[in-house]
């Protein structure tokens, strides 16, 4: 793609990196055929062709947002499916993740908008206030149909029928290996998993220690910044993303830096990026190059082979962890290797449609989205499902019978652990 930048547009590092994008970019458009709000909507401005032309004009002319683009940039749900569907190599998330900051630089939304957006960035990513927005939540849940706005209603549906006790396992500490010490990782232990079910960190710390892992919860660790980042919040998502880095080379020597919330991880090993022009660079960069998905991290330290197991498990693949990090059979592999049998739903690269905070901002399609997801995965007759992203898991287990749990989950149960609590019902 031709562009037109200034030499003087061109000393800004974020209109530099979007130059390099958009001329990697041949319009060839393929991309629109995995673009999951391109099969919601028909329109070619949702496809990642149509915002790139959207974005371009914009950033060329140097001018603020309108609300055209606005619209559209909005209805990204930046699951990166593009990315892996391109030919030419377009870094897209880089691209939209630069525009969303100039949205929020440059366009003034509904007041409205506005509120709901500083709402969700400064309570979400911090869990004791997520608990009690929770907790408000349920309580008005019997009158949610009474809301004007479809984006109220979807916040309040999300809160659960049970709100988890507060897992001491999350405060800072350091849990020894069981046996001889093998490695020393540090767990992201995230911010809105925290709240929404305690149980997949208590599950991934099992298990590493019977690995022969120390596991590190980092002192003053907090929300990677993934879901300010994503809203185009640069400086918050910067200051806590910067705080993280911090935390983790607090904590001297590690192997690895943990992560099992494949929506953080996919910010986490972006901070090399983030950092780039930022006194913090090099140590950004060191915790990228540390940072793995939890499934990644298990298969390059072996897992005890299994016996097989009456057990028919629907994995799902979260975008953020076959797209935005290109894990793809890490998971799938794992759960063969301890003995269940795996399956996969028709068209597993398109979205569930919980995409952070995209299906409380734009309920409408992410509802045909989890509409679509849910019944490829039941056509597949699973007894259970598994994801390794929080956000899927409450998205689609708000949409079907069919328990779902973390991929980890299984696995600590497999070797060892107890049976998730989610599968007490099964035989």
């Amino acid at each position: 793609m031709q562009t037109n930048f200034t030499a003087e547009q061109l000393t800004d590092p974020g209109i530099a990196r979007a130059n390099e994008i958009l001329r990697s970019c041949v319009h060839c458009g393929f991309c629109t055929a995995t673009c999951p709000s391109y099969q919601v909507l028909g329109d070619e401005l949702d496809s990642p062709r149509g915002r790139i032309y959207l974005i371009k004009d914009m950033l060329e002319a140097g001018r603020p947002a309108d609300a055209k683009t606005v619209k559209h940039i909005d209805r990204c749900l930046s699951c990166l499916a593009c990315m892996s569907t391109c030919p030419s190599g377009v870094h897209y998330m880089h691209l939209i993740d630069h525009a969303r900051a100039h949205v929020e630089k440059t366009y003034k939304r509904p007041l409205f908008d506005r509120l709901l957006r500083w709402t969700l960035a400064k309570i979400v990513p911090y869990p004791g206030r997520f608990r009690l927005a929770m907790l408000g939540a349920k309580i008005a849940k019997p009158f949610a149909g009474l809301l004007p706005d479809a984006r109220l209603r979807a916040m309040i549906s999300m809160a659960p029928k049970e709100i988890p006790p507060v897992s001491r396992n999350d405060d800072p500490q350091t849990f020894p290996a069981m046996g001889e010490r093998r490695y020393r990782v540090a767990l992201q232990i995230g911010c809105a998993q925290r709240a929404l079910n305690t149980d997949i960190n208590d599950a991934t710390i099992r298990l590493l220690r019977r690995l022969g892992c120390d596991v590190v919860i980092p002192k003053n660790l907090g929300c990677c910044g993934a879901l300010t980042h994503h809203m185009g919040r640069e400086g918050e998502s910067h200051n806590q993303a910067a705080r993280n880095i911090r935390a983790y080379l607090g904590e001297g020597e590690l192997d690895a830096i943990v992560i099992n919330t494949s929506g953080c991880g996919t910010t986490v090993k972006d901070y090399g990026h983030m950092f780039r022009n930022d006194p913090m660079a090099a140590d950004a960069a060191k915790v990228s190059g540390l940072t793995c998905d939890i499934s990644e991290f298990l298969q390059r330290i072996g897992l005890p082979e299994g016996a097989p197991k009456d057990l028919r498990v629907a994995y799902h693949a979260a975008c953020s962890l076959q797209h935005g990090q290109q894990v793809k059979t890490a998971p799938k592999d794992l759960l063969k290797r301890v003995g269940f049998t795996v399956v996969e739903p028709a068209d597993s690269h398109l979205c569930c449609g919980s995409a952070g905070t995209y299906n409380l901002l734009q309920p409408e399609i992410s509802a045909e989205l989890k509409r679509r997801k849910v019944a490829t995965l039941e056509a597949k007759a699973p007894q259970v499902i598994a994801a390794g992203n929080i956000g899927c898991m409450i998205q689609i287990g708000s949409g079907t019978g069919v328990p779902v749990v973390h991929t980890v989950e299984l696995l600590d149960w497999a070797t060892g652990g107890p049976k998730p609590r989610a599968l007490a019902d099964l035989p």
